[in-house]
């Protein structure tokens, strides 16, 4: 078994800004946001060992172990990341369970040993791992109930697919990684060596156009998210967050991610703020009233 190294983390120089969604923004209650963004470290730290190209499974695994150590028992966790410490304190002191950050964890170390995905349940099973803790934990956070787990899984696991498929080629080509169905490959009749081309051919088209038709399915099921919220700052967030997640389907639906990384402009992105946000403010006042 290969052994832990005393400095786990492999930064990769990814921040919050690069991200597809606002990380604590600043409709963000301020007494929540350190512990956010406590939390997008950790699991930023942990997904970039997950995604490291020049680390074995084994040694991934190792480094991700302590993460999950140090989570479970911090005091007697010997050589734990930084950002894990920082985490399990902020969970102890705010009371949101540790198994979000778990599943995390879990689904990294699957990160280290499987390449590929037969069906879109196989994906979405991931996405239940990778994605969906991330918004379970916000609600925990906030204080909100368990019913709005759903419509976030729905919204989580749909902006996960949408960056797999903005990264498709550079998963591709840097971990040999490919997280779009097999099977839909073969029912294109095509491979995954589609994906190094230069730009899609109409059967990776075809491939592309179903992830995100699947993808469009489940913002249908997120929709509801921002009425499930009952604070009114946290519905604004989910609200933008579910608008993001709409605008960059329409511009993957009408651009090629083999031929380019598609994201959305700054316009685009201070838009999906401006736009939901006075209906929100106006329901509030009256749910007030």
């Amino acid at each position: 078994m290969t052994r832990a190294p005393e400095q786990p983390e492999t930064p990769s120089g990814k921040e919050a800004g690069d991200e597809n969604f606002p990380v604590a923004s600043r409709l963000i209650a301020r007494r929540f946001r350190r512990h956010v963004h406590l939390f997008y470290t950790f699991a930023r730290a942990a997904d970039d060992i997950a995604d490291n190209p020049d680390l074995d499974a084994d040694d991934k695994i190792a480094r991700l172990n302590l993460f999950a150590d140090a989570l479970v028992n911090p005091r007697a966790a010997s050589g734990a990341p930084s950002s894990a410490l920082a985490l399990a304190r902020s969970l102890d002191e705010t009371g949101v369970p540790s198994r979000h950050p778990l599943d995390l964890l879990d689904a990294f170390r699957q990160d280290a040993t499987t390449l590929r995905y037969e069906t879109w349940d196989d994906l979405l099973d991931y996405c239940y791992r990778s994605a969906a803790p991330v918004g379970r934990y916000l609600i925990d956070l906030h204080g909100e109930p368990d019913s709005a787990y759903e419509a976030s899984d729905n919204l989580c696991n749909a902006l996960q697919v949408l960056n797999h498929l903005q990264d498709c080629k550079t998963d591709r080509g840097r971990l040999d990684r490919v997280y779009i169905p097999l099977a839909w490959f073969r029912e294109a009749g095509i491979g995954v060596e589609a994906l190094d081309g230069a730009r899609s051919t109409d059967a990776m088209r075809r491939v592309l156009d179903r992830c995100l038709a699947a993808t469009g399915d489940l913002l249908e099921r997120a929709a509801p998210l921002p009425e499930r919220i009952r604070g009114l700052r946290f519905s604004m967030e989910c609200a933008v967050i579910v608008t993001i997640a709409g605008k960059l389907r329409s511009e993957l639906d009408r651009r090629d991610p083999l031929a380019e990384r598609v994201v959305l402009s700054r316009t685009q992105y201070v838009a999906s703020f401006l736009r939901p946000i006075p209906a929100l403010v106006r329901k509030g006042l009256t749910r007030r009233r």
